[in-house]
């Protein structure tokens, strides 16, 4: 390993600490387990960890500068991840209460959760900007490959926000599972992961605070 034990712990302890903070990330997974169940929780939160290492790249290859120093493309790719979560929730919204949760226990019903995951993620440009100023910080040139220092650094980043997203899902698809017996209910339930979505949307768009 080319990175000091120094300098990872001090990676891991900031890492953690702003991984207990919730993000948009967390309440998009949460609101994926609400409405959809464990097992939506969990692969959205794959998908999101997915979308990390494709950050990650990006970052390692400089394509996060773009982002940092053009204000129209990070406003552009800013609101299409606005407008697409929004979407999501309007999807949800006007979703039949009692075909959710029989439509996403299939295989290719999870499999596009997974790419909703994925998606959004990659439209939120907080992330490449997250790792191309955060990243930097725990690099020691002196130590050489400064690119795979970053890869090392990011790889165990997505490791651990994939551990703390999963947990998150687990924790909020239980909660759930317990009250979906009332059609009245999962009936709420909807409309409240429905409307996450869409607040989550909303507030993404009017951002100006940089989060996972």
């Amino acid at each position: 390993m080319l990175i000091s034990y120094s300098s990872l712990l001090l990676f891991v302890t900031g890492a953690a600490i702003l991984l207990v903070i919730p993000g948009p990330a967390v309440f998009y997974i949460v609101s994926r387990s609400v409405g959809h169940g464990r097992a939506a929780g969990l692969v959205s939160a794959m998908g999101i960890a997915a979308g990390t290492l494709f950050h990650l790249a990006a970052a390692t290859l400089g394509l996060s500068a773009l982002l940092a120093s053009s204000a129209l493309v990070f406003q552009f790719v800013k609101y299409l991840g606005a407008a697409y979560l929004v979407y999501l929730g309007i999807r949800v919204l006007r979703s039949d209460v009692t075909l959710v949760l029989e439509a996403a226990n299939g295989e290719r019903q999870l499999a596009h959760i997974f790419g909703h995951g994925v998606l959004v993620n990659l439209l939120n440009p907080k992330t490449a900007l997250f790792f191309l100023a955060f990243l930097p910080q725990f690099v020691a040139p002196a130590r050489g490959h400064a690119t795979l220092q970053i890869l090392q650094l990011g790889v165990l980043f997505a490791l651990m926000g994939w551990c703390s997203d999963s947990m998150w899902a687990l924790l909020a698809g239980t909660v759930a599972e317990r009250i979906r017996g009332s059609v009245r209910l999962r009936r709420t339930q909807r409309n409240l992961s429905g409307g996450a979505l869409i607040e989550l949307g909303l507030a993404t768009a009017f951002s100006g605070v940089r989060s996972k």
